[in-house]
């Protein structure tokens, strides 16, 4: 769909985009086939797609993939999308929302629903599933983590974000944008890739920078499933207070003489402050405050 359709479209249908919502549409052609090509997509694969817009990622997505599901959480776009793909396809004879199939086309489901209540709700398994989108700026952090967990997470993470947001994911211990997000993606997933996407590619353009991360799911977990939520109390604990010492902030969750004992075997010091540690050393540390 280009810049001009788009305009054309929303014009046409009054539609005013909100900016809450996180509403800036990719346009530009290179970028979306950049976006299918990081996916790796093979015909059998199922894709969620969350914040499909006006549907031109989705469109190259049912021609690569052999299942999307699209969560949209504005109605206006959903009813667009509904008579769009319709038309697209008419020999879709089933309602949207409830799939069908054209042939040379992947099955589709369209739900009209808060994509980040509907992740916490329905607790769906996704390991088989890629998630592919251009997340909604304002809740991309939170739905990322909701779906990062262990053994229902997607097997791979092709996401559209803002830059800030991306240099969250990609950071290693010691950088300015390394913190509490970080570590619980990295838990699960290995960032591999990532590439920007120009202001100017978007409409309207959004007025941050952009970046397309691409992230695989460990094919070893670090931590066994009973320990994740353990690991997760510890990073939000020692990242609360960033200027504090970690062990003052643990303090408030676990006996001192067990988290002086854990500091000195794992050489960690007294005084080191979170953002010092590797995932690694989370990851000990949390085995060692459980043994």
């Amino acid at each position: 769909m280009k810049l001009s359709e788009m305009r054309k479209l929303l014009a046409t249908r009054g539609i005013q985009l909100t900016k809450s919502l996180g509403q800036n549409f990719l346009h530009d052609g290179n970028q979306l086939r950049r976006i299918i090509e990081a996916a790796e997509l093979a015909g059998d694969d199922q894709v969620l797609e969350i914040g499909p817009g006006l549907g031109p990622l989705t469109e190259l997505l049912l021609e690569h993939a052999g299942e999307v599901l699209a969560i949209e959480k504005d109605a206006r776009l959903v009813e667009f999308l509904r008579e769009y793909f319709k038309t697209l396809a008419p020999s879709l004879s089933l309602p949207m929302g409830e799939g069908g199939r054209r042939p040379g086309e992947g099955k589709f489901e369209l739900l009209h629903a808060d994509a980040l209540e509907f992740l916490k709700r329905e607790r769906r398994d996704w390991s088989g599933w890629k998630l592919v989108a251009n997340l909604p700026y304002s809740v991309a952090s939170p739905i990322l983590v909701e779906l990062a967990q262990g053994a229902r997470a997607p097997e791979k993470i092709v996401a559209t974000l803002q830059q800030e947001v991306a240099q969250r994911l990609l950071a290693r211990a010691g950088d300015k944008n390394y913190g509490g997000l970080t570590l619980l993606v990295q838990l699960d997933y290995a960032p591999r890739d990532c590439f920007k996407i120009p202001a100017s590619c978007f409409f309207p353009e959004p007025d941050v920078d952009s970046v397309c991360v691409v992230l695989d799911r460990r094919a070893t977990p670090l931590l066994p499933h009973g320990q994740r939520e353990y690991f997760v109390k510890i990073v939000k604990r020692a990242f609360s207070q960033r200027r504090k010492m970690m062990l003052k902030l643990l303090r408030e969750d676990w006996p001192v003489e067990k988290l002086q004992r854990t500091f000195e075997v794992l050489k960690i010091s007294p005084q080191e402050r979170a953002e010092k540690l590797s995932l690694e050393q989370f990851v000990h540390l949390t085995e060692e405050l459980l043994s």
